[in-house]
């Protein structure tokens, strides 16, 4: 689509030469764009491509489309998507699509979170969390933010009881306490959710007023919004 100023060029190039192929070489445009400019201009504007009225062929797998231009951050391509969207129903042509999916990829670009990086300093952050492995056995991972430090433990359940005597030996063993310790929101370690702030079981919260530490917990279904993200 032209600028106002490039059409605006196209018929003063017409009025003067006075033919859409002599006004087409001098703007450098198709003889076709030339005759569009001057017959919107005399049929009195608009200036700018009305907006297309009616439903498109890629409307019924919109949601598909954005979903998947979602969980991809804006790097799904087209062709990628083409198959999936043709599963789905989609009968249209691969131009059409191209088109949806960049309308997809403006708006969430518009709409996603933007980061920055987190410095943590030293002693301020202590991450830890579970891992379920074959056999029923669970593995037990802390992580001082600032210098990698990893304490790792192997553990036969998840309880209260197996956390908290897991975490003093970790803290024994670094010598230390940092001033938060992070976790997901672990059941073992709440007493409920209010407000989406967890309310850190009982016992949990004595074990850390007696070292002196913050506990802390992730934002709900949201990993991004970690303390350490």
């Amino acid at each position: 689509m032209k600028s106002t100023r490039e059409q605006l060029n196209i018929i003063d190039a017409y009025q003067e030469m006075g033919s859409f192929r002599a006004a087409a070489r001098l703007c450098g445009v198709s003889d076709r764009t030339v005759k569009r400019v001057v017959e919107r201009q005399a049929a009195g504007g608009p200036w700018v491509r009305p907006q297309r009225q009616g439903a498109r062929n890629t409307d019924p797998v919109m949601g598909l489309i954005e979903e998947k231009v979602r969980q991809t951050d804006g790097r799904i391509s087209a062709k990628r998507l083409l198959p999936k969207v043709q599963v789905a129903g989609y009968t249209g042509s691969a131009r059409n699509l191209r088109r949806a999916v960049a309308r997809a990829k403006s708006s969430w670009r518009r709409q996603r979170r933007s980061y920055r990086p987190w410095l943590p300093t030293p002693g301020d952050c202590l991450a830890m969390d579970w891992t379920p492995l074959d056999g029923g056995l669970q593995l037990f991972c802390a992580v001082l933010c600032w210098s990698r430090y990893r304490f790792v433990r192997f553990a036969g359940d998840q309880k209260l009881e197996t956390t908290l005597a897991l975490l003093a030996e970790c803290l024994e063993e670094m010598g230390g306490v940092p001033a938060k310790v992070l976790t997901d929101r672990m059941g073992c370690l709440k007493a409920g959710v209010v407000a989406n702030q967890v309310v850190p079981q009982v016992d949990y919260l004595r074990f850390a007023v007696h070292f002196g530490f913050q506990p802390d917990f992730c934002e709900a279904h949201d990993p991004e919004g970690a303390y350490f993200s």
